[in-house]
């Protein structure tokens, strides 16, 4: 099914993480008992860095549906948030601030986000076994250009990170990094990097997150049939729409009402929420923060559903630098302005030039495989070029006074 048929929000929110894990589904003709709680309570730093991006999610969501009022939106805050994460680790000053913020962070010290991050990974990675979670993260680095050590040893300490140091002027430097972003996705994003990679370009931070997990109470291929999907703009096209009946949390909210559809042993969910009549999923995306948030799961109670919902795919290419900027990360963005002197000592000259992700989903009646790759491309400020004149064509000459402006010769040289 194309992607542009149909205008569907889908968010499937993840917990910030930051490693590589692969697990096995479940057995298909076995039903695990389903999952209650973490192994472990959340540590005051873990809950703030998880409540700061699920803010930061709810506010990206918002930017990107406001450029793009009217096609799909698939976005991986997750994605975004440990790209820009390891980058914020080389920022100073107001550039720092500006990153923490539109993170979500607040003020909180790098020394409380980092471990923060690290220590969710340890505790969510491998907690479902009926769900593939995998998260890889890589700096790739232009041959010759510096790199303190200090920030390749926080960023692979913290993110798990392999560092990379790379030819950018040879022909298949763009290949190296697509190779790996393909095998972090599962094969299902071939590229982030379009070569010839840019000459101001000195170094990438790059996330790649891949998800696969089965439903935990599956729709029935058979039950799916073709049906009407009334758009926003009014049209109605056909699509495979699925159907399952049986218990699920769901909850009704005056603005909205929604379902919550389980992977695996449960640890993992989808949420898709339905707007109530007379309002747009853009009303939604336009008031929707973490209180509101809040509020819908709170009221979720369990109850006997039939849940028809349409088989889709999409493929989204997004630039967030204006989105990021207008959540307060300008100053990262701004040549000749951006701190990065935690990054390398010719950080006064680094700026942040694109923050590109990509994401995949594929929604059917055994369960969701969902990717994204987040490329934060940093650049050095352009040095001063001096101007070259070759007049190795015909040319106009002119003799001039200066101050009257008076011509005194004028001519074309075609033949010296």
């Amino acid at each position: 099914m194309s992607a542009r048929r149909f205008a569907l929000l889908s968010l499937t929110l993840l917990p910030l993480v930051g490693a590589c894990q692969a697990s096995a589904g479940p057995d298909r003709g076995t039903r695990p008992d389903p999952l209650t709680a973490l192994p472990r309570a959340l540590t005051a730093p873990e809950q703030r860095v998880v409540a700061g991006s699920n803010a930061f999610a709810f506010g990206l969501l918002r930017e990107v549906a406001r450029d793009d009022a009217a096609g799909n939106v698939f976005l991986s805050p997750l994605s975004a948030s440990l790209a820009l994460g390891m980058t914020m680790n080389g920022a100073r000053g107001e550039t720092l601030d500006g990153m923490r913020s539109a993170l979500g962070f607040g003020g909180a010290a790098l020394t409380e986000v980092n471990p923060a991050y690290h220590d969710l990974m340890a505790l969510l990675l491998g907690l479902d076994p009926g769900v593939d979670l995998r998260l890889a993260n890589s700096i790739w680095v232009r041959q010759g250009f510096p790199i303190l050590t200090s920030f390749s040893d926080d960023v692979s300490r913290y993110f798990d990170a392999e560092a990379n140091v790379l030819d950018f002027n040879d022909a298949g430097a763009a290949g190296r990094i697509n190779e790996w972003v393909k095998r972090g996705t599962g094969g299902t994003i071939p590229t982030i990097v379009d070569p010839p990679i840019p000459a101001d370009v000195v170094l990438y931070l790059i996330n790649a997150t891949y998800f696969k997990g089965s439903w935990s109470d599956r729709f029935d291929p058979a039950e799916t049939r073709a049906a009407p999907f009334h758009a926003d703009d009014g049209s109605v096209p056909t699509v495979q729409m699925m159907h399952r009946a049986g218990s699920a949390r769901y909850f009704e909210a005056a603005d909205a009402r929604g379902v919550e559809l389980p992977y695996g042993r449960g640890a993992f969910v989808m949420d898709v929420v339905l707007p109530a009549t007379g309002r747009t999923v853009g009303d939604v995306v336009a008031s929707l923060d973490t209180a509101r948030w809040a509020g819908w799961l709170g009221g979720l109670r369990t109850g006997e559903l039939d849940v028809s919902m349409p088989k889709y795919r999409l493929d989204n290419d997004r630039v967030l630098n204006s989105q990021l900027i207008r959540l307060g990360m300008q100053v990262a963005f701004t040549p000749n302005g951006a701190d990065f002197t935690g990054l390398s000592p010719e950080g006064r000259k680094l700026f942040i030039s694109k923050v590109r992700q990509k994401t995949y989903a594929d929604v059917n009646e055994e369960g969701t495989e969902a990717a994204a790759v987040t490329s934060v491309g940093v650049s050095v400020t352009a040095m001063p070029v001096r101007p070259t004149f070759v007049f190795d064509r015909p040319f106009l000459v002119a003799i001039r006074e200066r101050f009257s402006g008076t011509i005194l010769f004028l001519g074309a040289v075609r033949a010296p």
